[in-house]
């Protein structure tokens, strides 16, 4: 009767277990799938990251963050992580160093057109940096 008795208890636990897990894996995948779509949009950063990156001007995100942004080396990930977006400063600085390469560039026939992707991605960095401030003012008047 014992054995009986314990044999029932685990397939009981055993049930439970698998339960729990099941539960657990459920809540993990429904956690990752509801995320999934959420602000995962690319931002002008993340732009400005794959087109450095594609021509070698950097190797990573690290390298980016620092070089690039003038924050510390997790910067770009820890935006991600967080779903949060870029502060204005940060937006300035990429603008203002993309600027100043793209005038360079631009007054060379050989790196010309690389010279106006930089002009582009200064220009959007810009927009969002007026984005962001109008929203700032516009709740302080009420409109």
């Amino acid at each position: 009767m014992a054995t009986a008795l314990a044999g029932k208890l685990f397939i009981v636990n055993k049930a439970l277990c698998a339960d729990k897990y099941t539960a657990t894996l459920t809540s993990c995948a429904h956690s990752y799938l509801s995320t999934k779509g959420k602000n995962m949009q690319k931002t002008v950063l993340d732009e400005v990251y794959d087109l450095l990156k594609n021509i070698g001007a950097v190797d990573n995100e690290s390298e980016f963050s620092t070089d690039w942004l003038a924050r510390s080396e997790c910067y770009m990930r820890t935006l991600r992580f967080k779903q949060a977006n870029p502060s204005v400063g940060t937006l300035a600085i990429c603008a203002s160093k993309l600027q100043h390469y793209a005038s360079c560039m631009t007054a060379t026939d050989a790196h010309a057109k690389l010279g106006k992707q930089f002009i582009k991605l200064s220009e959007q960095c810009h927009t969002q940096i007026n984005t962001d401030a109008r929203g700032w003012w516009k709740d302080e008047i009420g409109f």
